[in-house]
């Protein structure tokens, strides 16, 4: 008798406890930005037109959820087409080599702080990264589930190969190494 509670307690938590949820990046309500700094004194933002992403989690607050995205590199958007064709060049991105920019990785919280953990890569150069999270919860709209998140982080864009740069005459850096990274996401639940 005791062997057949086990079982069924087992089925129940199977079915409720442990189901996987599938999201999808809504692209009309979520950007990719970028700021570097710009001649040592101002900041210039960027953006990618066109991406894609998914959500993968076990846990109704995300926690261990698989995250992928991709954009594509030759959407950068500055609002200026010579600077957006120089970032497309061998210069920068090489979108035409280099097409995509990636990550897979896991958000992980730890106490009521979350981050995005995992690999990011830009012309096929892969690194380990680290960006907090700032998760905005969830809301059921009557048309299914839908999340928000907030991503922000830095890295080097150096280390990635976009090697371009030339020194202003008080002998700063054009363009800064550091490149900042926020993402705004909303997340559908797919069915």
């Amino acid at each position: 008798m005791k062997k057949y509670i086990i079982i069924a307690v087992l089925l129940v938590l199977g079915k409720t406890g442990f189901s996987q949820t599938n999201w999808k990046l809504d692209k009309s309500h979520s950007n990719i930005k970028f700021t570097i700094t710009h001649m040592v004194v101002s900041e210039v933002e960027g953006s990618f037109n066109d991406f894609t992403g998914s959500v993968v989690s076990e846990s109704e607050d995300f926690n261990g959820a698989k995250v992928e995205f991709i954009a594509q590199a030759a959407s950068v958007f500055t609002d200026n087409e010579r600077r957006d064709n120089h970032l497309r060049s061998d210069d920068f991105f090489n979108a035409e080599k280099f097409p995509e920019v990636k990550f897979n990785g896991t958000i992980v919280k730890e106490g009521s702080k979350y981050y995005l953990v995992g690999k990011f890569t830009m012309r096929d150069v892969t690194k380990d990264v680290k960006f907090d999270v700032k998760y905005n919860g969830s809301i059921n709209t009557g048309r299914g589930k839908v999340a928000g998140f907030k991503v922000s982080g830095m890295i080097n864009r150096k280390e990635y190969g976009l090697q371009y740069n030339s020194t202003i005459e008080s002998g700063g850096l054009v363009v800064s190494d550091e490149v900042e990274i926020t993402c705004n996401v909303e997340l559908r639940e797919q069915k």
